[in-house]
């Protein structure tokens, strides 16, 4: 069983806040997707015997292919893997992407669920991201999906933005709760480096995040989301029971998946990871000349536990003890116990099987993580 994730490097414009690998230029685009199709010919065979449960593509906006392109790339997919006949197959799409016509020929291609970058349902804060869509965009879209037959919806939010208020947040989540949307994913705002937003607040051109904001509307999003039958499986992703990415969630338990197009990432679900080339021009140069633009790196015994660490304790089932005296040796059981029950504030619940964040613990994921490390 695994997983494919393409990755997709295009989008209209650039969102405010976004440092992930993309172009706001389409010149590229048919030398890429023809770079595309060759790297997965040429690796296909990594997967021999293998059946892949689910197809991501993410980006950038994916949801910028045409028809055509969508359909070489499936074509070219089933030619070369096992695709399970319930693969879970998911496409990311922005909501000025969302048409009637998109709808149906997404759904003729296979693709089988979306996860939609709604952002806000508000005019004001859609302009300060710097997205593509409005407001009524955002609302329309969703319950097209519906009406084109796409009940398996992912829908983004994001808070802790200095135009979002307490109220307008509610709002935000009371809006996808009465569209019925079984999947959130909703993400605090980032400043991160290197990125637009990261230099308007260094220049003092815009307000920094106030962490107090963020925290309390966290808090607020899984009182109200658990309230409403979700399940927060994630840090970031709450669900209607049964509904999880099964996508993600291969990720979150180490199993393997093979990434395509530039940046993306692969792992073979023991110790070794590999990157595309994160830049273009390079990777279609390096493709049209048979070479994989690919870097890897072999993970110790340390890094696979401390991965399984960081990745296990963002979950709802959080880590599992037991699987690490067994996968890792009863030493560093007892050391990540004994570390664990030294934690003070509330912040975990522990037993001699598991270790699992409270709610309030959730913000604080990362550095408990680092705590139960091993150097």
């Amino acid at each position: 069983m695994a997983g494919i994730y393409i990755h997709i490097p295009f989008c209209k414009q650039a969102c405010l806040y976004c440092n992930f690998h993309f172009s706001t230029t389409l010149k590229q685009k048919n030398d890429l997707i023809d770079a595309l199709l060759k790297e997965i010919a040429m690796t296909a065979s990594f997967a021999a015997g293998e059946t892949i449960e689910t197809i991501y593509f993410g980006g950038g906006t994916p949801s910028l292919l045409s028809a055509d392109e969508l359909r070489s790339i499936f074509s070219l997919l089933h030619s070369k893997f096992i695709i399970a006949d319930n693969a879970e197959i998911t496409l990311e799409a922005n909501p000025d992407d969302i048409t009637p016509q998109n709808l149906a020929r997404w759904k003729q291609t296979g693709i089988n669920r979306l996860s939609i970058g709604i952002q806000s349902f508000f005019e004001e804060d859609l302009k300060w991201m710097n997205r593509a869509h409005n407001a009524e965009q955002a609302l329309q879209c969703i319950a097209e999906a519906q009406q084109a037959g796409f009940n398996n919806l992912s829908v983004d939010l994001i808070y802790g933005t200095p135009t979002l208020t307490d109220e307008n947040w509610k709002y935000n989540v009371d809006r996808v709760l009465q569209l019925q949307v079984p999947h959130i994913s909703c993400y605090a705002l980032t400043v991160e480096p290197k990125t637009a937003l990261q230099q308007f607040i260094s220049k003092h051109k815009m307000q920094d995040v106030d962490p107090d904001q963020q925290a309390r509307q966290f808090l607020q999003l899984i009182y109200w989301l658990n309230n409403a039958g979700y399940e927060h499986y994630e840090i970031s992703n709450f669900s209607l029971p049964g509904r999880r990415s099964r996508h993600n969630t291969a990720y979150w338990q180490g199993k393997t998946y093979y990434g395509f197009g530039p940046s993306a990432h692969s792992f073979n679900g023991i110790n070794t990871r590999s990157w595309n080339v994160a830049n273009n021009a390079l990777y279609i140069k390096s493709i049209n000349q048979d070479i994989l633009p690919v870097e890897q790196e072999t993970l110790t015994e340390t890094q696979q536990l401390n991965e399984y660490i960081m990745t296990s304790l963002r979950t709802m089932e959080g880590i599992d003890l037991i699987k690490i005296k067994n996968g890792f040796g009863a030493h560093h059981y007892t050391n990540i116990l004994k570390t664990a029950a030294s934690f003070t504030g509330g912040n975990i619940i522990l037993d001699e099987e598991h270790i699992i964040l409270t709610n309030e613990g959730k913000l604080f994921a990362d550095g408990l993580a680092a705590k139960l490390f091993l150097d």
